[in-house]
């Protein structure tokens, strides 16, 4: 809780700082330093104080406690949007079954990947928010809290393959034809918003979510077991939905014969392998130097 209370802090005296500084140029005037003959005038950076509040900005922005809380922030909000995208997709986004038969049919919402990496992503990032309160965001913790190792482990193994799994399978196939994955006449019924929240905000927020907390990584054999497992499972449920209601939840399906199908989920799980390794390689690259500088120090101090 002191840690919160320190945050906040932080937060609070960056705000009055700002706020102080803004007044200070655009409101404040003294009129008896208005001395209409010199020629140059530095207006309110003649006064120390004004420098003195620059100088206090700078020290807050630059502080460990305001990063920590630009992250409490980043996850806050990310959570919040995709909680809502989930509930305004689930309640509101409905579509005719004359329109789109599939959208009616046994499964409902959940029979969409989309659906379920919503759900994840929002999962994550209450996790990651949680993280920030309760757990650490350090380089390589020596006894990482429950909430770092499962934001840890969540992460690597779904948040962010799935995600990008999500995001660049849609796309690719959107620029290819769109009505193999987002028809046309869904617009009127799934906006525009709701669509880049759930088929493009995924990847950036992940990828920031890479860049900005330190993770890491498990063992591959579990998180790919996970990734794996998840997956089949995903792609077990899809042939659930097509024996129930015998549609195929992607058109793209329908397309293909069972030989190509055979071929199309094989190359689609390589894939999402694939992004696995692409995750564990940004992360090195970002945060390698880190841990290699923490490990001599923590070396050093022995």
């Amino acid at each position: 809780m002191p840690h919160v209370l320190n945050v906040l802090l932080h937060l609070v005296s960056l705000a009055a700082y700002s706020f102080t500084l803004y007044y200070g140029y655009n409101k404040l005037h003294f009129p008896a330093y208005n001395n209409k003959s010199i020629d140059f005038d530095p207006g309110q950076n003649k006064f120390l104080t004004m420098w003195n509040v620059v100088s206090s900005i700078y020290s807050l922005v630059n502080s460990r406690e305001m990063r920590e809380g630009l992250a409490i922030g980043f996850h806050a909000v990310t959570f919040l949007q995709y909680a809502f995208a989930v509930f305004y997709d689930y309640t509101y986004t409905i579509v005719p079954h004359d329109v789109r038969s599939v959208h009616n049919a046994y499964g409902g919402k959940f029979k969409f990947l989309t659906f379920w990496d919503a759900i994840l992503q929002t999962i994550f990032f209450l996790i990651c928010l949680l993280n920030d309160l309760f757990g650490t965001n350090a380089i390589n913790p020596k006894k990482p809290p429950f909430t770092r190792k499962l934001k840890d482990y969540f992460h690597a193994s779904l948040g962010f393959p799935v995600a990008m799994f999500v995001g660049v399978t849609f796309w690719v196939l959107m620029f290819v034809d769109r009505e193999l994955v987002l028809p046309k006449a869904l617009d009127p019924y799934f906006p525009w918003w709701l669509n880049h929240l759930m088929h493009t905000m995924i990847m950036v927020t992940t990828i920031l979510e890479m860049i900005f907390a330190p993770r890491q990584y498990p063992k591959r054999s579990r998180s790919l077991g996970i990734l794996i497992s998840f997956m089949l499972t995903y792609l077990v449920w899809v042939h659930v939905i097509y024996y129930k209601s015998g549609v195929w939840v992607y058109p793209v399906m329908d397309v293909l014969t069972l030989p190509l199908r055979l071929v199309f989920f094989a190359v689609l799980l390589t894939f999402c392998v694939i992004l696995y390794f692409v995750g564990e390689t940004l992360n090195n690259i970002i945060w390698g130097n880190e841990y290699t500088k923490h490990k001599k120090s923590h070396a050093k101090s022995k």
